[in-house]
């Protein structure tokens, strides 16, 4: 096992990977940026070192800062978390150049199916289903042209290189095509530095389910409970849960084998997911392989017992994998995943900024918090906005969606709008009380009907709860 890790990240997945390291007795380095210098993962690590910057360009995505930190804390090992470097295979091949364990898949993994193109096309040998599309990257329009032609409306623009819904649009009519591809092309030029996209048919009202997988250097592969991913807006999850109420026993062994026989194809090692779309007949569909952890893996770590980010870290030390696949095929019990992001969810869901005024976060039998967040903490324009996560579990879906519901209710944030009453109000609603959803649940549902004043009321709410709490504290230090 490794000595000293370097996480290569911030927020509340530098403080998650810290936590387990300190668990394990292993010393953990943070970096920061000039923004980050107050942070929580600089404070709870054994060593911090600054990387310099502000934006995530001058700091988190300069690989020699990052290899420099290492160098100088004495690191043997570098955790990249998720976002940022966590899939640049460049950065992968340096920590390995430095003499230093890369936590996550090879060089040549992260480049086979990190691409989505070369994904697909190992997805088509490895005998995956995928839906029809481009064989590969289309580069010009009048190509893509002939090519919907063939497969017909509608269908969806994908950049071949980073998520996270960057670059991608949906196409229903020969009218909307061309002003689409350019905009793919220009915004996954902006994103990734790479204008290249493929094109496949869209399914129409599907549900977003993933796979999270494991692989050991010793060719032992495992796949768990999927999750259910539909809850998105700008094709970015909000909401996760496990099991998916859609995914009967049948689907889940065909999906997580599936997933299997992909990874073990490209020689895949370490933590990973595979997205699939499943439409309402029971087919699913290959849509793109993440190479790292996941934002949502606590859905998974619920449901199994298993803390994800120690196999991480076991996996890249040479282990093998201890588990075997009957132990961790069936789910035990539930669990939902609220993201807490910056955002006003009565306004297209804009990004908010802010500093937190006021923080109280829900506790009690089942009720996990990932947070960065402490009153004092900025959300800036230049990191993502999610600032938190709630995870909740329960023996039952229904159970698990009213202590939810409760964790949300006793969820008090005050400084900037967040997403946590979008969060109760579609854990609430009869399409998800029923399970009858797709990723269209935001175009279909929302917003959900509730008076004018009731909105109005949440910030009310939120006001006098930070004002009361202030007053509160002025009398105690009276």
């Amino acid at each position: 096992m490794f000595s000293k890790v370097l996480i290569a990240n911030r927020g509340e997945i530098a403080l998650r990977v810290i936590a387990t390291c300190k668990r394990l007795g292993i010393t953990t380095v943070a970096v920061y940026s000039e923004a980050d210098e107050r942070a929580l993962h600089v404070a709870e690590a054994d060593e911090a070192i600054a990387i310099g910057g502000y934006t995530p360009r001058e700091s988190y995505l300069v690989i020699e800062k990052i290899l420099e930190a290492a160098r100088q804390s004495g690191a043997d090992a570098i955790h990249p978390g998720y976002g940022f470097l966590s899939e640049n295979a460049a950065f992968a091949q340096a920590v390995q150049d430095a003499g230093m364990a890369f936590i996550g898949p090879s060089p040549e993994a992260i480049t086979m199916l990190g691409d989505k193109t070369a994904a697909r096309e190992l997805a088509i040998r490895a005998n995956v289903p995928i839906s029809p599309g481009s064989d590969g990257a289309v580069q010009d329009f009048e190509t893509a042209r002939e090519l919907i032609e063939r497969i017909g409306y509608p269908v969806i623009i994908k950049a071949a290189a980073g998520g996270g819904g960057k670059g991608m649009r949906i196409v229903e009519s020969a009218d909307e095509m061309e002003r689409a591809f350019r905009m793919a092309q220009n915004e996954a030029l902006t994103s990734f530095n790479d204008d290249r996209v493929f094109i496949e048919r869209y399914i129409v009202r599907p549900r977003h389910i993933e796979i999270q997988i494991l692989a050991d250097h010793h060719g032992k592969v495992l796949y768990f409970p999927e999750r259910e991913c539909s809850i998105q807006r700008r094709h970015q999850k909000v909401i996760e849960e496990s099991p998916s109420v859609a995914v009967t026993p049948e689907i889940r062994k065909a999906m997580g084998e599936a997933a299997a026989r992909l990874v073990d194809a490209a020689s895949y090692t370490n933590a990973g997911t595979l997205e699939f779309l499943l439409d309402a007949s029971g087919q699913f569909y290959f849509m793109e392989v993440n190479t790292r952890l996941q934002v949502e893996h606590p859905v998974t770590e619920m449901v199994t017992g298993i803390d994800f980010v120690e196999q991480q870290l076991r996996i890249a030390s040479g282990e093998r994998l201890a588990m075997s696949q009957e132990e961790v095929a069936i789910p035990k019990g539930h669990a939902i995943e609220c993201r807490i992001c910056a955002e006003d969810v009565f306004n297209d869901f804009l990004p908010d900024t802010g500093t937190v005024k006021f923080l109280r976060t829900p506790s009690g039998d089942g009720i996990r918090n990932d947070s960065a967040c402490y009153e004092g903490y900025e959300v800036t324009v230049h990191y993502d906005p999610m600032v938190a996560k709630l995870i909740v579990s329960a023996p039952d879906r229904t159970t698990c969606i009213d202590q939810t519901i409760n964790a949300l209710n006793d969820y008090h944030l005050a400084g900037f709008r967040t997403t946590i009453p979008f969060c109760r109000l579609v854990l609430d609603s009869q399409p998800f009380r029923s399970g009858d959803y797709s990723t269209f649940f935001v175009k279909e549902h929302w917003p959900i009907a509730i008076p004018a004043l009731e909105r109005d009321m949440l910030d009310i709410l939120a006001a006098a709860g930070f004002a009361l709490e202030t007053e509160r504290r002025t009398t105690l230090q009276s």
